[in-house]
């Protein structure tokens, strides 16, 4: 999902992109070639990630970079049914999807521009949640309690908004037919569509502390 957006959005943005492992590949190679980039190594699991993501903002803005927009794109997604869970699995879990986008935030608020829009993606199952995967669904549902919290605290200055998705680039052992058959326009979503909706709440200047559902209307459908 992360290549994918940044691949789109180097349309018309320079971007700064995270990794765990430091992004790179030929098709970073490539995006190079359209925009100009800079990569930063954060990984969840590393007990320094704090310090790290300082230093490296830090250096980002003595290069003299300043950052008019993000967007946290993070999480792990285990199968994990009811009676299968334990204290080391659950702790993983919400140190990668909540702990590691709080920390993100909480370091790039200070050195984004005035009138920028923090944005998180989310999930679906924050409006019903997956019974095989409750501790993803309730990580989610968390991490969707920040958005109104966050804009909050960060106004007037920044923005924040939320972003509930439903399948964008299912991957390659689900059903890609019967996956687009739950949603009501009859089709998963595509990194082009995540895209608007980024470029939309990044471009509204009025609008704060909101989620926006991007999933062709699944929630209204049949039960999948």
């Amino acid at each position: 999902m992360g290549r994918a957006l940044a691949e789109e959005l180097a349309q018309d943005h320079a971007l700064v992109l995270t990794g765990s492992e430091g992004p790179e590949g030929e098709w970073l190679k490539n995006l190079t070639e359209r925009t100009s980039l800079r990569t930063c190594q954060w990984n969840a699991m590393d007990p320094e990630i704090g310090p790290q993501m300082m230093a490296d903002l830090g250096r980002l803005e003595r290069e003299g970079i300043q950052l008019a927009g993000a967007v946290m794109v993070a999480g792990v997604f285990p199968e994990q049914p009811f009676g299968t869970w334990t204290m080391v699995e659950l702790e993983t879990l919400w140190r990668v999807n909540m702990g590691f986008p709080m920390l993100c935030a909480q370091g790039l608020a200070p050195r984004l521009a005035d009138g920028s829009c923090l944005q998180f993606l989310l999930d679906t199952c924050i409006h019903r949640p997956f019974l095989k995967r409750l501790p993803y669904s309730a990580s989610k549902a968390g991490l969707a309690s920040l958005v109104p919290g966050l804009a909050q605290l960060l106004a007037p200055r920044l923005r924040v908004v939320g972003h509930a998705i439903g399948t964008v680039l299912p991957d390659e052992a689900s059903d890609s037919q019967w996956l687009a058959s739950l949603d009501l326009l009859k089709r998963s979503g595509s990194p082009e569509d995540l895209a608007r909706a980024l470029r939309f709440a990044s471009e509204s200047p009025y609008l704060t502390g909101e989620i926006l559902t991007l999933d062709g209307g699944r929630r209204w459908g049949r039960s999948g």
